[in-house]
Formats: structure tokens, C-alpha cells, sequence
């Protein structure tokens, strides 16, 4: 079982909320930009943010470092030491994968984004939302192959988790249309992100493989721009709100916190947590544009805070262990 702390649920929580606002900005950005130019600017802004973060990190650890290596009169014999104390096999190989990450979260980041952004104009808002965060479901699912167990009461959260999004999201009958296909395929990718970043989190440092992948997601988004789209500078620049929040914010800070908080987290779990963008997206579009909450909607956001609630409840087995 993972370890986790009370902070690691809680910024799961808020990157939810950011990516939950971030919605009405990304709606608005669509209105100046075609969707690989939106996820183009966005993504490389969310990189460009996180890179004085980055350094100062560096200078944090580098004055630890130095304090720790004046301790050491002499090196092992025959061994290499790097700057931070580490032996340089060690860093390269930490290097290696930290760059294989980035690029796979990236790679996947892409494909889930750009397949958001294309489905969203062929399908309403509101199935989109339903559709997307069916990723709760598919993420235990694809775990069966990573042979990651899940446990009764958290498939009960997924069920009930389900439940609230449908009454939250879904408001007319169901049809299958290709924009509600495309948004199915994205919520695919976001689960293969989930997973890829439950795999690499607790190997590298969190910060650095979340710049890496903005950078990677920016230059797929990119050469996609170039190909089928006409991007325009003065589109960019008065859309330059909407691509600032959800650049800065929905990307370099939600997705660095994703990294973070999900280190030592379940997926599973994790992937119940950040559903909750959607109830965040509903109770933004209230309390931000005046959009009132039919009792459905409210029923929907109480089974999603109950799932979530229920699934961070330690289990009886688990609390005898602890009380011993």
C-alpha cells in the first residue's frame, strides 16, 4: 500500500479546481485559435513558467549539496563523484529517466489535449465533461495490466463517482455522435497519462519532468499547427487572457501539481480526485457567470464529493495495522 500524506489528496483537489475554472478560458480561447495553435501557445508557456522555478530549485539543492560535500575529506577510491554528491552513473541514468519520462507524459498529454480540443466543437459541453472524466473508469481498468489490485470500496467510489457525473453533466439523451467518440478517445489518453505518471513520478523530480513534458506536448502541438491549421499572431494576441490563465496556470501550475501530489498516490484514487474538475467547471460557471444549479446538478456534486470522501477513508484492516 502507498504511503501518502493529507497534502497529497488536497493538491489533487486544487489542481481540480484550476483545471475546473480553466474551462471557461479554454472555451473563450477556441473562439480566437484553432485547437493545436491553442494547445501550442498554452503548453509552451506552461515550460517558459516553470523554468525559474526550476532554477531556483537548483540553487536550493546546490546550497545543501555544498554544505553536505564539505563534510566529505576525501573520495571513494575509484569512484566519480558529481556536483550534488552523486556517483555520475547514478545521474545519468536519474537523467535518462527523467527525459523518457517527459517525453512520454508529453506524448500523452498531446494526444489527450488535442483530442479534447478537436471533439469539443462537435459535441456539447456538457456530454464532453461526462465523457472525459470517464477516465475514473478506465484508469483501474488499464491498471489490471500493470497488475495494480483494486480494492471493492474503491470500484464502489468509481460507480458512484459515475453516477454524480452523469446527473451533473448530462442533462438531454445520450447519442453517440463523432465529436462524443473523439472526446471517449481523450479520456483513453488522460488515463495512459495517469498511469505514466504514477510510473515515473517517484523516480525523478516532479518539476523537471512536468517542463519537459509542456515542451515535448508544445512541439507535437506544433508541427499539428503547421500542418493543418493557419495560426495568426494577431488571433494569439487577442486571445492573450484566456491562453495566459490556461497556459500558466492550468498548465504550469495544475499539471506540475498533478506530478507532485500523485507521487505514492493510487491512480485509481488519484483519478477520482481530479474528476472533480467538473464539479469545479459547474460551480465556477455559478458563482462566476451567474449559471444557476438545477437540484440534479447538486445531487451530482454531493455522490462526487461522498466517492471522494469514501476513498480517502482508511480501510478496518488498515486502521488495526496502525492502532498496534
Amino acid at each position: 500500500m502507498k504511503k501518502t500524506s493529507l497534502w497529497n489528496p488536497l493538491l489533487l483537489l486544487l489542481t481540480a479546481a484550476i483545471w475546473g475554472t480553466a474551462f471557461v478560458a479554454q472555451s473563450v480561447g477556441m473562439d480566437y485559435l484553432e485547437p493545436f495553435t491553442f494547445n501550442f501557445v498554452r503548453s509552451i508557456i506552461g515550460g517558459i513558467v516553470l523554468l525559474p522555478c526550476i532554477a531556483f530549485l537548483d540553487k536550493q539543492k546546490s546550497r545543501e549539496s555544498v554544505s553536505s560535500t564539505q563534510k566529505k575529506s576525501e573520495l571513494p577510491d575509484g569512484e566519480e563523484w558529481s556536483k550534488c554528491g552523486e556517483p555520475a552513473g547514478d545521474l545519468n541514468k536519474e537523467r535518462r529517466t527523467l527525459v523518457l519520462g517527459g517525453v512520454c507524459c508529453g506524448a500523452a498529454l498531446f494526444v489527450a489535449s488535442s483530442l479534447q480540443q478537436i471533439g469539443i466543437q462537435y459535441t456539447t459541453v456538457g456530454k464532453a465533461g461526462f465523457i472525459t472524466a470517464m477516465y475514473i473508469i478506465l484508469v483501474p481498468v488499464f491498471g489490471i495490466f500493470r497488475k495494480k489490485k483494486v480494492g471493492a470500496k474503491i470500484w464502489l467510489c468509481v460507480l458512484l463517482a459515475v453516477a454524480g457525473l452523469y446527473l451533473l453533466c448530462i442533462t438531454e439523451g445520450i447519442t453517440v455522435g463523432s465529436g462524443d467518440l473523439l472526446v471517449l478517445l481523450c479520456a483513453a489518453a488522460f488515463a495512459v497519462h495517469i498511469l505514466i505518471i504514477d510510473h515515473f513520478s517517484p523516480l525523478t523530480d516532479g518539476v523537471r519532468l512536468s517542463c519537459i513534458q509542456f515542451f515535448v506536448c508544445g512541439l507535437l502541438s506544433g508541427v499539428g499547427m503547421l500542418l493543418f491549421e493557419a495560426p495568426s499572431i494577431g488571433a494569439v494576441l487577442q486571445a492573450w487572457l484566456p491562453i495566459g490563465y490556461a497556459g500558466v496556470l492550468s498548465c504550469g501550475v495544475a499539471y506540475t501539481l498533478q506530478i507532485v501530489a500523485q507521487k505514492g498516490m493510487d491512480p485509481t484514487v488519484a483519478s477520482l480526485i481530479l474528476s472533480m474538475e467538473s464539479v469545479f467547471s459547474v460551480l465556477s460557471g455559478w458563482l462566476l457567470l451567474g449559471q444557476s444549479l438545477a437540484p440534479r446538478e447538486l445531487s451530482g456534486c454531493v455522490l462526487m464529493f461522498a466517492a471522494i470522501i469514501l476513498a480517502q477513508l482508511p480501510e478496518k484492516r488498515k486502521r488495526k495495522q496502525e492502532s498496534r
